[in-house]
């Protein structure tokens, strides 16, 4: 799961793609990058860490021109290193371009071993220089029809941004797994993976890029195209709304906020339960908790204090650091917990391992009685579109039962929302959402033996 921003057309591109990254800083925190363009050249910096350690003034004067992109990371295809880092510049017959991409390309090993046969050299191992390869092989003449040739080719969950010399292009694919949405300020064309920047910079909301939409953007000013043949489904990612997005954003239409809220009252009425108070795991499940707690009649508090100085332990590739990260992020009050029977609301458990130890603290800080309620289905199936649920053996909904997944808690009562709760919660249809993860029902085939790590492990061999 990465973070795309960029704008067109402002004198102070750099600074507002620093800005609008930094508002996206939740849905990457391994490395930041951006590029700009003055209409002649591109400019490119990226570092490993988040965008305030990433950018300094010094480097943000380093990027001139009135166009910029710009990309947070969290690899879910190629490993965390910072050769992988994006935007990817590049230069080729054509001219230079650089590529942020939020997604994952399943088809990638295949046309990658497809593009080293005739020839290519790649310099990362991310799915997203295949894009560019692709335009760089590719029979049209005109830059933009390359572009389109080589999303024709790709398959899985894309949202791009690209920037040239003189143009910038957003793209969504047909299926619509990832968000992109357009804005405007003072006369310039902003592209984001959500709303939440566009209030930071001041920029106005026009709409979403539609799937399988291409806008392009220049002097000129915006052309949308929709080369594709219209998916046979839509598949906008629900996780979006459950986990990732921020609560202040507009996701597919939608406030993320009312939404979780609403998964909150929907849980709230399919496992109630007798306690004292309704506690929230910050910061994911405290607007779930609020909809539980109003939807119950449960008082709301804030039994636990999080350490904002620490990144999303969900978001840690490495597992030692997760569990380093819990006990750091998360701290219980427990004056507040001391003998009450609590709910415990959170919005997914993946692996166990990070609800165990906060249970564990809430046991320790004296909760008489602990009832967790989770505002998703159990994940049982892998995420192959930009979430890293990579291996079902990882995942503990998959490989033990409702009770069993209870008793490696230490909970008095576990409570999972329905999918049909999810969906009604989202006021969405049911054919408009991957729910992949959850139902295994995947819209884009996945190759047999897909591994995050795949492409970078038979190329060391």
């Amino acid at each position: 799961m990465c973070g795309i921003f960029g704008i067109y057309g402002h004198n102070d591109a750099p600074k507002m793609t620093y800005l609008g990254l930094y508002a996206l800083q939740h849905r990457g925190q391994e490395s930041a990058g951006i590029a700009t363009s003055d209409g002649k050249k591109l400019y490119t910096y990226k570092g490993m860490g988040v965008v305030g350690d990433v950018f300094k003034e010094e480097e943000l004067n380093l990027l001139t021109g009135k166009n910029a992109i710009g990309h947070v990371r969290y690899s879910t295809t190629g490993s965390s290193t910072i050769k992988n880092a994006q935007p990817l510049q590049v230069n080729y017959s054509r001219g230079e371009i650089a590529i942020g991409h939020n997604g994952n390309l399943v088809n990638a090993n295949i046309l990658r071993d497809e593009l080293e046969a005739y020839g290519s050299i790649f310099q990362t191992s991310m799915d997203s220089e295949i894009i560019v390869h692709l335009m760089a092989r590719s029979n049209e003449t005109k830059r933009r029809d390359t572009m389109i040739d080589a999303l024709k080719k790709v398959k899985g969950a894309y949202s791009l941004v690209l920037l040239t010399e003189s143009e910038m292009i957003g793209a969504r694919d047909p299926h619509g797994f990832r968000p992109l949405v357009l804005g405007k300020l003072d006369g310039s064309y902003v592209l984001s993976s959500e709303t939440c920047s566009f209030d930071l910079i001041g920029a106005e909301y026009v709409r979403d890029i539609a799937p399988g939409e291409i806008v392009f953007i220049n002097e000129k000013g915006i052309k949308s195209v929709k080369p594709f043949e219209p998916a046979k489904r839509l598949s906008k990612c629900i996780f979006e709304y459950i986990y990732f997005a921020r609560p202040d954003s507009n996701i597919f239409g939608k406030n993320v906020h009312t939404i979780r809220k609403e998964l909150g009252r929907q849980l709230a009425r399919e496992h109630p339960i007798k306690a004292d108070l309704v506690i929230p795991v910050p910061d994911s499940g405290t607007c779930a908790a609020l909809g539980y707690a109003q939807e119950s009649g449960i008082p709301f508090e804030m039994g636990i204090i999080r350490n904002h100085y620490i990144g999303r332990t969900f978001l840690s590739p490495v597992q030692l650091i997760r569990d380093l990260g819990v006990k750091i992020k998360l701290n219980p009050i427990k004056k507040i917990l001391k003998g009450k029977r609590i709910v415990v609301v959170d919005d997914s458990i993946v692996r166990g391992t990070t609800s165990r130890s906060r249970i564990k603290s809430l046991r320790e800080a004296g909760a008489k009685e602990i009832h967790m309620r989770i505002s998703c289905p159990p994940h049982r199936h892998a995420c192959f579109y930009g979430i890293d649920f990579p291996d079902e053996k990882k995942l503990i909904a998959a490989t033990h039962t409702l009770s069993k997944i209870k008793k490696f808690l230490n909970v008095d009562s576990l409570g999972y929302l329905s999918k049909e709760g999810m969906l009604k919660a989202v006021e969405h249809k049911d054919d408009m959402f991957c729910k992949a993860c959850f139902d295994g029902d995947y819209s884009v085939a996945i190759p047999k033996g897909m591994n995050k790590y795949i492409m970078e492990k038979q190329r060391s061999e």
